[in-house]
């Protein structure tokens, strides 16, 4: 079993199968995109499903597959479908801007993927075209109905940013009422691509605020022990509201998580700057047992939460998107 040494049991992993992505989130990244990783220093499926292995001897029970996004990369459904026909994890979940999933759905609904988690920070198409630089809303709607017509659970991710979508703290939530969806606003991070950030207006106290105001009946519901989000109902609604502290970092303490990039750099934090490749491993020819060691002694390092973790590099500002790092 992963531990590291404030005795945190890592036992999630997200795995993110490409940094490439058809939106052009402001959150997220530049208009012009980014340079993306060459396909060569890619991990390939054949390399995913040999690390996955390895995780799930270590004692990884959920794992997630994000991306950049997950659809884009050529035959996923197919690494989706040998993953969940092995039976390694108790959970399999995908995050997805829902741009190109729903024709794969009533295949997820199949296979047993446990949950969906749709990017979608607004209600609203013209909002959706600002925020997205794209005209894709019709596709990301398609995926929501489905999603909830073949029942999986469906989480709903939104980052709310200042003067483009604060209406859709309002809209978002209503949807609660009658679906029964996770709706999660999400404090906005440093994680653009330029490394520029201002202010933070929205932050998880302001969000419950506005929430609050609008829905006086909302109150507070146990949190699971690892919940990366304060969760909430509001009386009569089918579902549930979440916020998710992602720049104020209340919930680092019981973090069980670790990711892989696209390029194989296993990080122990979002906020961390990591340097360990596993699939640079891999390729050098590097056993099994070695692979496992390597991955016990970058949780063993884990920092205590994401302030810790970002102060190793101070020296190195925050840079990066979210797509290249597996959101």
């Amino acid at each position: 079993m992963l531990t590291d040494k404030f005795g945190r049991h890592i036992d999630y992993l997200r795995l993110a199968v490409t940094d490439r992505c058809n939106l052009r989130c402001k959150y997220c990244m530049p208009a012009e995109g980014l340079d993306w990783v060459s396909r060569e220093s890619l991990l390939s499926y054949e390399e995913m499903l040999v690390l996955l292995d390895i995780f799930h001897e270590l004692g990884v029970t959920k794992l997630r597959f994000t991306g950049g996004e997950p659809f884009l990369r050529k035959d996923f459904m197919k690494l989706v479908e040998a993953v969940a026909q092995r039976n390694w994890f108790s959970q399999i979940a995908i995050t997805t801007n829902g741009t190109l999933t729903a024709p794969h759905v009533a295949r997820l609904k199949d296979l047993g993927i446990h949950s969906v988690n749709l990017s979608l920070d607004t209600m609203n198409e013209i909002r959706f075209k600002k925020i997205t630089r794209r005209d894709d809303f019709a596709a990301v709607m398609e995926t929501f109905e489905a999603l909830l017509q073949h029942n999986i659970k469906t989480k709903i991710n939104a980052v709310i940013l200042e003067d483009i979508n604060e209406e859709d703290l309002i809209e978002l939530t209503t949807l609660t009422r009658t679906h029964p969806v996770d709706v999660r606003f999400i404090e906005e991070m440093p994680f653009n691509g330029h490394g520029s950030q201002k202010p933070l207006r929205w932050n998880h106290r302001e969000i419950y605020a506005h929430i609050e105001k609008a829905f006086p009946s909302i109150h507070k519901l146990d949190d699971d022990p690892h919940s990366t989000s304060f969760n909430y109902q509001i009386e009569g609604h089918q579902g549930h509201v979440g916020i998710i502290p992602a720049y104020t970092r209340s919930f680092c303490g019981t973090c069980n998580r670790i990711r892989l990039t696209p390029a194989g750099v296993i990080k122990s934090c979002l906020y961390e700057n990591a340097e360990t490749n596993l699939m640079t491993l891999l390729r050098d020819g590097a056993t099994k047992s070695t692979i496992n060691q390597t991955i016990q002694k970058v949780v063993s390092h884990k920092a205590k939460d994401g302030f810790h973790a970002e102060a190793t590099r101070s020296a190195n500002p925050i840079h990066e998107s979210m797509s290249t790092i597996g959101g």
